[in-house]
């Protein structure tokens, strides 16, 4: 999971972009960087940390220019240094920088043809500089010094045919303007806006439309499956289907913890989702459990607490915030290694003893994934005076890995893989557990959508939308994802982190 932008805009976007990060930063608290366009020139800093570390006052000076992106990134399956921070360059043609969220299934099979066919070295492991080199060579192709919006598309369309995955991108094109595409499924989301200014119009694509509302850009549309948006120096903006055969499948985990709720995705408001899922649930605990004992509701912050909201009172139970957050910790779920996991939980929520005491409580968080943190919550519940603590999920159980851009831990390390309902109810320590229904969560977020033609819910069903996933492949994925793994290359990367320090 990533947060991307790109402006162009009629005076200097270096503030704007570092804003837009502020505001995205839920996607990634790992690394930042900014590329920014001055006449044919580009300027960059990225490195590890939040963007407010990473960018300091000397650092926007020496970001001139009109246009440029944005990122920010979480460790994902490869190596975790700074110099996996986006954007990527490369200076062949044009001068082409880069930044992606999601995941390249067949990242080993392009980086393989890059080479040998197309002539072309990729430094790092990361599938997106192998991402921002098939459209380098894609633009190449059109063999022309000065490109034109249908040189851009042709390009876009040939890294269709070539990448498999999930990509959403922005690509600064220098001396031309700002590219914007979405994979032919649009798994990740992205979006794309203007605002008018007394100089004229400025552009600007997210990740996500909370970015464009803090900025002042109005929000024109989200980018369709297939689609790109090429927004020029001069002003002018242009859109075109670029996939041949587009199936709207956006990844449904977006809407029930990676989005802020403010957002809109596909049409759809993440706040009002999250409004049904907590409907839904409160339906189906009525319809299993009728004759509950439910003395009051409590939500796991933040995430979930919408949920929790209109779950309780559709029981028609008491509401409270049991949990105080400290927020100056980072989300767990992204958290590099089991033990960092651990120690951050009650580092991160305290418990409000007055709201638990002699109490049965129900605690609702948006989803169970390695049940690390739902145990320890569970006991918080319990050392805090709870009589009983029930636990509901507003999502399905989570049983396998995510291959589309969220760092979601291996089969094994998840802890509904390969356990029933109840064996995971008895893992965590609670008294009772309920999960949200697959179709009652499909329906309280395509509800808000015409578009939409299924979701991606591969890490509860097993089942890829993109149709190229097999057990080789989620084998491989197994041996570089899990904590272990990815110690190892943490302890590799810190013995020679001043070599990529040095911006």
């Amino acid at each position: 999971m990533c947060g991307i932008i790109g402006v162009v805009a009629r005076s200097q976007v270096n503030q704007a972009i570092y804003d837009g990060l502020t505001v995205l930063q839920h996607r990634g608290q790992d690394a930042a960087g900014i590329m920014t366009c001055e006449g044919g020139r580009l300027h960059l800093r990225k490195n590890n940390g939040l963007v407010r570390d990473v960018f300091h006052t000397r650092h926007m000076l020496r970001l001139p220019g009109n246009m440029g992106i944005g990122h920010v990134r979480y460790p994902t399956a490869g190596c975790e240094s700074s110099a996996e921070a986006q954007p990527f360059y490369v200076n062949s043609p044009y001068g082409i920088s880069l930044a992606h969220n999601g995941n390249l299934t067949n990242a080993n099979k392009l980086k393989q043809e890059l080479f040998q066919e197309d002539l072309r070295q990729i430094n790092t492991d990361s599938d997106s500089e192998v991402l921002l080199n098939v459209l380098a060579h894609e633009l190449q192709q059109q063999r022309k010094l000065r490109l034109d919006v249908d040189d851009v598309f042709d390009a876009v369309a040939g890294v269709h045919r070539r990448c498999e995955g999930a990509y959403a991108a922005v690509a600064l094109i220098t001396g031309f303007g700002i590219l914007a595409f979405r994979d032919p499924y649009g798994i990740r989301p992205l979006v794309y806006g203007k605002r008018e200014t007394p100089q004229g119009t400025e552009y600007m694509a997210a990740s996500e439309s909370v970015a464009l509302d803090v900025l002042g850009f109005e929000l024109v549309a989200d980018l369709a499956p297939g689609e790109a948006v090429f927004m020029t120096l001069s002003g002018e903006i242009h859109t075109r289907q670029c996939a041949e055969q587009p199936v709207h499948s956006p990844c449904i985990f977006e809407y029930v913890y990676l989005a802020r709720p403010d957002s809109m995705i596909d049409s759809v408001s993440v706040y009002k989702a999250r409004l049904r899922m907590g409907e839904r649930l409160a339906m189906k605990i009525r319809r299993v459990r009728p004759e509950h004992d439910i003395d009051v509701v409590i939500p796991i912050p933040d995430t979930s607490r919408t949920s929790a909201l209109q779950l309780a009172n559709k029981l028609g139970v008491i509401y409270r915030e049991g949990f105080i957050k400290n927020r100056y910790i980072g989300r767990t779920f992204i958290m590099p290694g089991q033990q960092q996991r651990k120690k951050s939980v009650r580092q991160k929520l305290n418990a409000i003893d007055l709201e638990f005491r002699g109490k049965n409580v129900l605690l609702v968080d948006d989803s169970i994934v390695r049940g690390t943190t739902s145990s320890q919550i569970i006991q918080m519940a319990r050392d805090a005076g709870a009589k009983k603590v029930y636990f509901a999920s507003a999502a399905p159980a989570v049983r396998y890995p995510n291959v589309y851009g969220i760092d979601m831990p291996t089969g094994s390390e998840l802890i509904a893989h390969g356990r029933s309902e109840q064996e995971v109810c008895e893992a965590i320590g609670a008294d009772w557990l309920v999960y949200q229904d697959l179709d009652d969560l499909i329906e309280a977020v395509r509800k808000g959508s015409s578009t939409i033609e299924r979701f991606d819910t591969s890490v509860f069903t097993g089942e890829y939308v993109t149709g190229d996933i097999g057990s080789d492949y989620l084998h491989d994925l197994q041996l570089i994802r899990n904590d272990a793994a990815k110690k190892e290359r943490r302890d590799s990367d810190n013995e020679g982190i001043d070599l990529h320090n040095t911006a």
